[in-house]
């Protein structure tokens, strides 16, 4: 499970780019009960979504018209500069090199070598998510890979993860965890993408989930406000009930409502 403690490869940040960064906010209001605001003028148009004041996530502005909408994962990294090293090393492409936010910390973003866009965050003033793993907030991170086993070669070169490989509908399910953590501490997992799924153009690319009490309630909520479903709503048998939406600007992303401990 995530947790605040942001191990180096751990989850630790999460933002949006959308190119209509009014209309994101109403639809992730009404959807997840956040509310939102500015970083501030020099900010560039990016601010902070909060769950009862507390940073769940961030929100900004394409960055230049190739821009892709879509959120995008930050794991935590100690040297954002090394990291960078290492994922030139282990064949992935650096997006844009590390740069200083002011005083809050040091990113990097980088595409890995089966084409799925992440980043990095390396904390100075901000640490990170102010909660994870709570209704409303980020709680699990998953690769969908066109080649899951060179995307498991590339970030255990990167970040060192351990890795737990388990059956599931037929093929095998990474589950992955900080270097040095126990399975409490699994953060997310790696899965090939299937023939029908990149047969009909999609590409690897990281999932964000979030948790909500109800996940059919929440597809019915964000069906009414300009959202598609991309996979329904199902039972996973000791994971929960989930389903995966794309937003009314294209951005993809899963709600899950997890089984208790030990169901």
């Amino acid at each position: 499970m995530l947790n605040t403690a942001f191990r180096p490869g751990a989850p630790d940040w999460l933002d949006l780019s959308s190119p209509d960064t009014r209309a994101s906010v109403d639809f992730y209001t009404a959807l997840f009960g956040w509310t939102f605001d500015s970083a501030g003028p020099e900010s560039g148009g990016y601010g902070f979504f909060r769950l009862d004041g507390r940073i769940v996530a961030a929100l900004g502005p394409l960055t230049d018209d190739s821009a892709l909408p879509g959120w995008t994962l930050y794991f935590a990294t100690p040297d954002a500069d090394r990291t960078t090293a290492l994922v030139e090393k282990a064949g992935g492409r650096v997006r844009f090199a590390p740069f200083d936010v002011f005083t809050s910390g040091r990113m990097a973003g980088y595409t890995d070598p089966t084409g799925a866009d992440f980043a990095v965050w390396q904390p100075h003033d901000t640490r990170g998510l102010d909660v994870v793993d709570e209704e409303g907030s980020l709680c699990w991170a998953e690769c969908h890979s066109i080649d899951a086993e060179l995307a498991k070669s590339f970030y255990r070169t990167v970040f060192d993860w351990q890795e737990q490989d388990v059956p599931f509908d037929g093929s095998i399910y990474t589950v992955l965890t900080p270097a040095g953590g126990g399975t409490d501490d699994a953060h997310g997992g790696i899965v090939q993408l299937g023939p029908q799924q990149t047969a009909a153009g999609t590409g690897s690319h990281w999932l964000p989930y979030f948790e909500v009490p109800n996940a059919d309630a929440s597809l019915a909520i964000a069906g009414t406000i300009g959202a598609t479903v991309k996979v329904a709503a199902a039972d996973v048998h000791g994971v929960g009930r989930l389903a995966q939406l794309v937003d009314p600007h294209g951005a993809v992303f899963a709600v899950i409502t997890s089984a208790p401990p030990g169901a």
